[in-house]
């Protein structure tokens, strides 16, 4: 997701209605920084862009109206449930068959300057990446990205997903063995 301006971020103006104006500067402080981490947990989950923009829109709408309960000192946290939330609700929803994952090559990709063949080989195993993610049950690729990709601790993942740490640990290590299992089948190999 390219970076957000604040001119593109959830509008304060119509959060009036629920934060007075020393809210919504704690909300901004305290939330809106964490705007990319919300997107990318809704992209794994949802695995459509336009949908987790949507999500990530949602979600911020409803952390908006509740924020005035906030107590936390941790607003990234305490964001991602609720993206978490939203995305479950939405895929609960949608109820659908497979959805394709589309791959953002500026938030993946280094700035060094590569060959075609670097540059393929990187495509094709970024490709086979989030093909693996996306055969994975959404829990598993939950915590996946919250861990490996958003860099959050177990507690912040248990806090997050609503579970004890010990799942999340069990999540953490059944998610990475199947996505090992996942990636060691070759193209054409089947699964």
């Amino acid at each position: 997701m390219p970076p957000v301006t604040h001119e593109q971020a959830p509008d304060p103006a119509g959060a009036h209605g629920y934060l007075s104006r020393r809210e919504m500067d704690r909300f901004n402080e305290c939330v809106l920084p964490y705007l990319d981490a919300a997107y990318n947990l809704a992209h794994y989950l949802i695995r459509d862009p336009h949908e987790a923009e949507d999500a990530v829109q949602e979600a911020f709408l409803r952390a908006i109206r509740h924020f005035a309960g906030f107590r936390g000192v941790d607003g990234r946290t305490w964001l991602l449930s609720i993206v978490r939330n939203t995305c479950f609700t939405q895929l609960r929803r949608r109820r659908s068959g497979a959805n394709t994952i589309e791959f953002e090559e500026q938030m993946h990709s280094g700035d060094e300057q590569a060959g075609p063949e670097t540059d393929l080989a990187h495509t094709i195993a970024v490709e086979r990446l989030h093909e693996g993610l996306g055969q994975l049950a959404a829990e598993f690729r939950e915590v996946l990205v919250l861990r490996e990709l958003e860099g959050l601790s177990y507690k912040e993942i248990a806090d997050v997903a609503g579970v004890p740490i010990g799942t999340v640990m069990s999540r953490l290590a059944r998610a990475r063995k199947q996505l090992s299992v996942v990636l060691a089948v070759q193209p054409g190999e089947g699964a």
